[in-house]
């Protein structure tokens, strides 16, 4: 079986996806972006995070969100307060307990954002939390610049173990 997690093509892609994000952040400075970065591996998250604050120029500030959280306008909103954070990374989603209830509440409070956030917001997302987004918040999904892909699908992943097989 031939694995595609750590091959050169991988590894470039990572770099790349990398770079991508902190040009997004970058550019967005000052204003409302939201930034989804789909990567299916916590651990892999928080590396690449290190990775890009490497890579870019900007200030990352971080939450990472505890399993209980309800809603996503309001956990930010408690943190940030009055301040203007250059750009902000939200982790955990893939812990919070009623995901479901926490997408479609941040879907309904998705015209708020750009009144309160005048900096780019960054979702680390997984396979998962993605399709959830697509099912419960399109609105929101539609919003967010193309989706950042840090590693492959679990469907190509699956296809590409399959056709080894």
């Amino acid at each position: 079986m031939i694995s595609l997690i750590g091959s050169p093509d991988s590894t470039l892609n990572t770099i790349n996806a990398t770079k991508r994000l902190a040009r997004a952040i970058t550019i967005s400075q000052g204003q409302f972006s939201l930034l989804l970065a789909c990567c299916n591996s916590v651990n892999k998250q928080q590396q690449l995070l290190s990775s890009l604050i490497q890579f870019s120029p900007v200030e990352i500030n971080e939450i990472l969100l505890p399993p209980s959280t309800e809603t996503l306008y309001t956990t930010i909103n408690d943190i940030v307060g009055d301040t203007k954070p250059s750009s902000l990374m939200i982790r955990g989603l893939e812990s919070i307990t009623a995901i479901n209830q926490f997408i479609i509440s941040t879907n309904l409070m998705r015209d708020e954002f750009p009144k309160k956030f005048q900096f780019p917001l960054v979702l680390w997302i997984n396979d998962d939390i993605l399709c959830n987004l697509i099912w419960l918040a399109p609105d929101l999904k539609d919003w967010a610049a193309t989706t950042i892909r840090f590693d492959a699908p679990r469907h190509k992943v699956f296809e590409q173990q399959a056709l080894i097989a």
